[in-house]
């Protein structure tokens, strides 16, 4: 499933076509990429039809665009996409060629008077697209990250209401690490499980939950109360650093499901050092990666350098 990175690099290539576009028409093909939209697909056309995107934003593994409306009394709303496991948010010119498994085309023309598409397409169909009621922050900061915002923007301090839950991410600027701290050291859940908690911290999946508790020499089943605090300040600072590295670099690509707005694979995996080596020498010591089965999934580390420390 895609993280931050992969949904960052997605939003940084949206923002500076679809800013400031208004929409045009919409081209449905399989309804069931608009399954969380409640009102139905007709009611998703209507609403949409007309609107004029304020800006790309991002939280986490969260994207939405603000809307704006002619007239007074225009509802607050967002264009949510959820790329789920095999999603994709492509920009293509009008008349390029088709792409397969497009589920939804909106078609747009952006500030500067081009016509474009916007399509989305899913493979597996866990992904979609809705759109959501903007609410306030529970905090009453901004919402997410979008570049080159206005300070004043009337969406700053907005998030679409199903994603007010979720915690800020590492790389926010509101990101409150000893709120973070409080809560992380009173749990006894392994520090992997917690890491993934997307109501603790935002944007960390089993990709760079791998990355950041190797690089941070911690076993993945390490009760989070027994880490003491200079241990979750090297946690969180690897985090951060492989995060902001992977978003550098595009995201990490092991096949044809995720790519960025121009249909590329990110790059990352080549900067990989425990995810998916299974059996491969670590980079730190030479023993060999072990794989082992997670919660339905797949945690990778080194059993030399990330042994399990006995608690009391």
């Amino acid at each position: 499933m895609p993280e931050l990175p992969e949904v960052e690099t997605v939003r940084s290539g949206l923002a500076p076509a679809l800013t400031g576009a208004r929409v045009l028409a919409i081209e449905i093909f399989d309804e069931r990429s608009l399954k969380r939209h409640k009102s139905g697909p007709s009611d998703f056309v209507r609403s949409l039809v007309g609107a004029r995107i304020a800006a790309v934003v991002r939280r986490g593994k969260f994207i939405w665009m603000p809307l704006e409306f002619d007239g007074a009394g225009a509802p607050r709303l967002a264009l949510v996409g959820h790329l789920g496991m095999s999603g994709q948010m492509l920009l293509r010119k009008r008349g390029d060629e088709p792409d397969k498994l497009t589920r939804v085309i909106i078609h747009c023309e952006t500030s500067r008077g081009k016509l474009i598409e916007f399509r989305f397409i899913d493979q597996r169909l866990f992904g979609g697209l809705q759109l959501d009621e903007l609410v306030a922050t529970p905090d009453g900061l901004t919402g997410g990250f979008s570049s080159k915002a206005a300070k004043t923007a009337w969406w700053l301090n907005l998030i679409p209401a199903t994603a007010a839950h979720i915690a800020r991410d590492p790389l926010d600027v509101n990101f409150d690490a000893e709120a973070v701290w409080s809560r992380f050291h009173k749990k006894h859940s392994g520090v992997k499980r917690v890491l993934l908690d997307q109501q603790l911290m935002s944007g960390i999946g089993n990709i760079y939950a791998d990355e950041a508790l190797w690089q941070a020499k911690l076993h993945y089943d390490q009760p989070a109360d027994s880490i003491k605090r200079a241990t979750f300040d090297l946690l969180l600072a690897a985090v951060r650093s492989i995060l902001e590295k992977a978003v550098a670099e595009g995201g990490t690509s092991f096949d044809e499901q995720y790519k960025n707005v121009n249909g590329e694979s990110g790059y990352f995996d080549v900067s990989l050092n425990a995810y998916g080596m299974t059996d491969q020498p670590c980079p730190r010591c030479g023993k060999g990666i072990r794989r082992d089965s997670w919660m339905n999934r797949g945690s990778h580390f080194c059993p030399n350098c990330q042994r399990l420390r006995k608690t009391a």
